[in-house]
């Protein structure tokens, strides 16, 4: 099979700097709607380190017909032989790619939710137990999305995908040392004034290692601390679902009055659980070669300029213990262009517009990034 070479480079990267696959290593490949050729690329990549690889192959059509109609008595077996297999795992890659993202948009809210759950246990193992990494794959729905040609898109995504992740080593480590030294965080922007601490909480390095594309340092907030008002100004999409202009109220932490412009579905997610409500994530965003939402997370998160703020599960190593079967990243983003905005930390000006003011933080500004300043 004649292989396109950028495939070649792409799984070289996953299976060498983000999974790092050593011999003897198992790691399931987890395809969903991706073309063969990418998945052998990966198999080959796999096998080169000397790992054994492992391939699951999705449809979305498929999944939504079997959640249609998803029961306990279904999906609680099927767990428990997904998380049996999970355990047998020292790494995993996901590449999902879907012509139309709404596929699950008229699955009832119930029946996603009851998969989500009985699903957790299996996503918590991956997510805490073995060394992972997930991604989008280019199709030309996402090019739609994007408001580009599927080939511009293409370039767009593997010149993203393949970025010098190491170069955003330095001016992690510095913002992540920041963040944990500081206490109290004050976000401000059209729509926006939140207030919350960070004390205690630490911070985890995103360049490359989980998330492809990447580029974000996060956080969380102490689950009780969290006041004021947040207005988003990115579309999102969750569990088959569109949403726009999200506004959310804190109290106490707690989410106390959601609205959108699906404000009915909306709330109804937040109501999953009592964990739905409390926040499990707050991270900044710096990828260079991103510059506007697409209604893709693994892509919208890492929107330079950007920061996403997280109703939901929180994780264990750098969290507040929030417990949810959600947990949605919603985001905002403060570049000139889209209202500007404001992140203090402990009363000192971090970022403005988009930007990272202290010295030792000017190495994740997207010139730096780019090889246009030392």
């Amino acid at each position: 099979m004649i292989i396109d070479p950028r495939f070649h480079q792409l799984a070289e990267g996953l299976a060498g700097f983000s999974t790092t696959l050593k011999k003897g290593e198992r790691v399931l490949i987890d395809a969903f709607d991706v073309p063969e050729a990418m998945v052998i690329a990966l198999i080959r990549a796999a096998r080169a380190r000397g790992a054994h690889p492992y391939v699951q192959l999705h449809r979305a059509r498929v999944t939504r017909e079997l959640t249609l109609g998803a029961e306990e008595a279904q999906y609680a077996p099927l767990a428990a032989i997904e998380l049996a297999r999970m355990q047998k795992m020292d790494a995993y890659i996901a590449l999902r790619g879907s012509e139309n993202i709404f596929e699950a948009s008229d699955v009832p809210a119930a029946r996603v939710q009851l998969v989500s759950r009985l699903m957790k246990p299996v996503l918590d193992h991956r997510v805490g137990k073995t060394k992972w990494v997930v991604l989008r794959w280019p199709t030309g729905a996402m090019a739609q999305q994007a408001g580009m040609s599927t080939e511009a898109f293409e370039d767009f995504y593997f010149k993203v995908c393949t970025l010098d992740y190491a170069r955003m080593t330095p001016g992690m480590k510095a913002l992540a040392d920041l963040i944990t030294r500081t206490d109290r965080v004050q976000i401000k922007g059209p729509g926006t004034d939140l207030r919350f601490s960070i004390r205690g909480i630490g911070a985890q390095t995103c360049g490359g290692l989980r998330n492809i594309p990447d580029g974000e340092v996060f956080s969380c907030p102490v689950r009780d601390s969290v006041e004021g008002v947040i207005q988003y100004n990115a579309p999102t999409v969750y569990l088959g679902a569109s949403f726009d202009h999200i506004r959310l109220v804190f109290k106490q932490g707690r989410i106390v009055e959601a609205t959108a412009n699906n404000s009915k579905r909306l709330n109804a997610i937040l109501d999953s659980d009592a964990g739905a409500r409390y926040i499990g994530e707050f991270a900044l965003g710096f990828n260079p070669h991103i510059l506007e939402p697409m209604r893709d997370i693994l892509f919208d998160e890492k929107i330079a300029g950007s920061f996403h703020f997280t109703p939901g599960q929180a994780y264990e190593d750098v969290g507040n213990g929030n417990k949810s079967q959600v947990h949605w990243d919603m985001v905002c983003i403060q570049r000139p262009e889209y209202g500007g905005g404001e992140i203090w930390f402990d009363g000192r000006l971090i970022r403005k517009d988009g930007l990272f003011v202290p010295k030792a933080l000017h190495k994740l500004n997207p010139d730096y990034l780019l090889g246009q300043a030392k």
